[in-house]
């Protein structure tokens, strides 16, 4: 079903918008933890530790692919709100081969990159075995992924985020059982992990595909469309690239951040790993305001109404702070019950709860800043000034290095799991101040191009 945000009560559609991607984003979330909670108790705290070793690295591959995609479907989204239905057409059609031509590229790199990547990490011996396995299957497997990534982004460009909700339900029951038959029954361990995840992702994709072509027309290019348009392809990595460096960097900040906290050792990366899962789990709400907000101002920028953009947002903001304030309470109180979740009863949690709870509080007082970055950022996305959201990145890596080398000088914990709290602070108050000039710049062009109208019709 598609969904025109350009008319209308604003809160209900951003709610009705929302709970779908945050339902959907929370079962991508469960079959990522699927893997980490069946390693941790049915291989062991070491096979964990190996596989969070690896999450900030998949973190930059799928950050930068899915930059790329939501970049495509920018465009897309500011045609369907102007109703240009041929534009969003050659949008599919230039988006998606350009797509398969870097998920192809990625994927051969990162995979022949995999030792090189692990050991720079400062990897610990006894885990970069597992950490290898894992990671080479989920690099090999990348196209899969980001295909699927496209076309969830195509359908939400045009309204739609109940069918992507769907798959991803699916994909997620799908991965739990490929995982237990995997890792319990065929004791493959983290490679078992790997390969569930892939061919999960892989199966919906191909659903979406069919979905796409049976349901929804729109998306649905003709044969004679089917080829690189410059003006369209010029546009979308005008969009597309800024914001896949934009996770690039924010993604190497963060594997500063890992190098950081491995050299305290397997225990404090399998405590951190299980409480930044913990994390990303609770934060899905803010994650998926973004997600909504960068398809609510693509298509009121696309109609040229900034008024009502204006207003989403701040509706937006005062939503996301209300969850960023029940999320914190939630990840703070309810830590050891998590905890236990993740570990069999091999497993100390006495032992890992000071490592997991110092992140946690840390995390949860900077939530509101983080929830700023998501639906700020992702406005700025909507309007087209992905440049500004590549610096809002930036703000960001600089910080998350800054605290990651002078916590490894100092051999701190606290200063390296303040490095995400940190960077969310600051990245959140450029944000902030980014958006308020977008706003400005947008109302000036709207008004230039009004005057130009006005002038041709005399």
């Amino acid at each position: 079903m598609q969904q025109d945000m350009t008319r209308g009560p604003i809160v209900p559609h951003i709610i009705k918008f929302t709970i779908p991607l945050f339902t959907g984003n929370l079962f991508q979330q469960f079959y990522n933890m699927a893997d980490t909670v069946i390693v941790g108790r049915f291989v062991g705290a070491d096979a964990l530790a190996a596989v969070g070793s690896t999450g900030t690295i998949m973190f930059l591959l799928m950050g930068f692919a899915m930059g790329i995609t939501s970049g495509f479907s920018i465009l897309t989204s500011q045609k369907f709100g102007a109703g240009d239905e041929e534009g969003v057409k050659q949008s599919i059609a230039t988006g998606t081969i350009m797509t398969i031509i870097i998920a192809a590229a990625l994927s051969i790199s990162s995979s022949l990159g995999v030792n090189s990547l692990l050991t720079m990490m400062n990897t610990p011996e006894n885990i970069i075995g597992d950490a290898r396995s894992y990671l080479t299957i989920i690099c090999t497997g990348l196209s899969a992924c980001i295909m699927y990534n496209l076309l969830s982004a195509y359908l939400r460009a045009v309204g739609n985020s109940q069918a992507p909700l769907f798959f991803l339900v699916f994909s997620a029951i799908l991965n739990i059982g490929l995982d237990i038959l995997l890792i319990v029954h065929f004791k493959m361990g983290t490679a078992g992990a790997a390969l569930a995840t892939v061919l999960s992702q892989g199966i919906s994709a191909v659903l979406c595909l069919f979905y796409i072509i049976a349901r929804v027309k729109l998306l649905v290019p003709r044969a004679d469309q089917w080829r690189i348009d410059s003006k369209t392809a010029g546009n979308q990595l005008r969009m597309g690239l800024p914001m896949a460096l934009q996770f690039g960097v924010t993604a190497s900040g963060t594997m500063i951040m890992q190098t950081a906290i491995n050299i305290f050792g397997s225990t404090a990366i399998a405590a951190f790993t299980a409480a930044s899962k913990v994390s990303m789990l609770l934060t899905e709400g803010m994650f998926s305001l973004g997600q909504t907000m960068a398809t609510y101002c693509g298509q009121n920028y696309g109609k040229g109404d900034i008024s009502r953009l204006k207003e989403g947002t701040k509706r937006a903001i005062q939503i996301g702070a209300v969850y960023s304030i029940i999320s914190g309470i939630l990840l703070m109180t309810l830590l050891p019950f998590f905890l236990s979740v993740f570990f069999s009863g091999d497993t100390s949690i006495a032992e890992l709860l000071p490592w997991a709870r110092t992140y946690a509080i840390l995390s949860a007082v900077f939530y509101i800043p983080l929830c700023m970055i998501f639906i700020y950022r992702s406005a700025m996305e909507g309007c087209g000034y992905a440049l500004l959201v590549l610096i809002c990145g930036i703000v960001e890596f600089i910080t998350r290095f800054g605290c990651a080398i002078l916590s490894m000088n100092v051999h701190s914990y606290f200063l390296a799991v303040f490095c995400d709290p940190a960077a969310w602070l600051t990245a959140g108050v450029f944000s902030f101040f980014a958006f308020l000039y977008v706003m400005k710049d947008v109302e000036r062009k709207l008004s230039s191009s009004s005057e130009l109208k006005q002038q041709s019709y005399r």
